[in-house]
């Protein structure tokens, strides 16, 4: 059994405001560049036949599979807004499963699903699997089925990286924190004495934390991995999560030859080193490390 690593946690926030914000002259100092020559490609499997999978006949039956992410978390799960090109670690995730589903690049579709929806989106087949900061619970088990996790979550924080103060979740006190509104996040902002600063989105925030207006930023440290990858001269993780919540792929609940399939190919990019390679080539440009890949729960 392989280690389980943390590496985010928290509620994200979705609007495509968000990326104008983030997207201000003078903000991001990474492009996609930095990630196209680095990621692996995906070879599409022709054989592939899953008996008993109704998500599945009806996606070969359309001739596309459509697969529900975010767009807003830049290395991460990111759309742009004038190419409507998709990137990030959860998106190259997402085209792995595709290829071993047998499914070719212009036959994969992704639509964005605002979090609130993901259950509904899942259950009523809008989308054929979810791969989006979708932490896996015993209460979304009750709607939705998981394949994974892929990744394990931890609440973490965010700052400058002349910041020499702020080391972990004790230091907050005192100190202003980020996050976007109604997030847990705030919470635990509230539980280490920190001052908690309110905005509507995340990417509002780093904003914020550029001009030097907060202390830092707080949330799912993938998110703020995929923040610090643009702005790698500038911010930087602190590295220290607090909280732990396992990062999968939302199915139809009752789908289990699909969520199999879906586990399978998980294990095979892990193990011949795509997933590796995906990390590195989007969030691994943070300079965070991607740690152990998590064991998949096949329960």
């Amino acid at each position: 059994m392989r280690t389980r690593r943390t590496i985010a946690a928290a509620l994200s926030v979705l609007a495509l405001t968000a990326v104008a914000a983030c997207g201000k002259d003078g903000s991001p100092n990474a492009t996609a560049n930095d990630t196209a020559s680095k990621l692996p490609t995906y070879q599409v499997k022709t054989d592939v036949k899953l008996d008993g999978s109704p998500t599945w006949k009806k996606a070969k039956e359309r001739g596309n599979l459509i697969i529900g992410a975010k767009s807003d978390q830049p290395f991460l799960g990111f759309e742009d807004v004038s190419s409507k090109d998709r990137s990030g670690f959860d998106i190259e995730i997402a085209k792995m499963i595709a290829a071993d589903l047998g499914f070719a690049p212009g036959q994969v579709k992704f639509q964005t699903i605002v979090s609130a929806n993901r259950e509904t989106a899942i259950s009523g087949g809008q989308v054929d699997y979810y791969v989006g900061t979708y932490t896996i619970n015993d209460d979304r088990k009750k709607q939705v089925a998981f394949a994974g996790p892929y990744m394990v979550a931890g609440q973490d924080l965010l700052v400058r990286k002349t910041n020499t103060t702020i080391t972990g979740p004790e230091a907050m006190a005192g100190k202003s924190i980020c996050s976007a509104t109604g997030s847990t996040s705030l919470k635990r902002v509230d539980q280490y004495h920190g001052k908690a600063v309110k905005y509507d989105t995340y990417a509002q925030c780093v904003d914020k934390l550029l001009t030097d207006e907060v202390d830092a930023v707080t949330t799912d440290d993938a998110i703020l991995k995929g923040f610090a990858a643009k702005n790698k001269d500038q911010l930087k993780v602190v590295g220290k999560p607090f909280s732990k919540e396992p990062y999968g792929i939302g199915l139809n609940k009752t789908d289990k030859v699909l969520q199999d399939a879906i586990n399978a190919a998980l294990k095979a990019h892990e193990d011949n080193g795509d997933w590796k390679k995906a990390y590195d080539a989007t969030l691994g440009l943070s300079g965070a490390t991607s740690g152990d890949i998590p064991a998949i729960d096949k329960s």
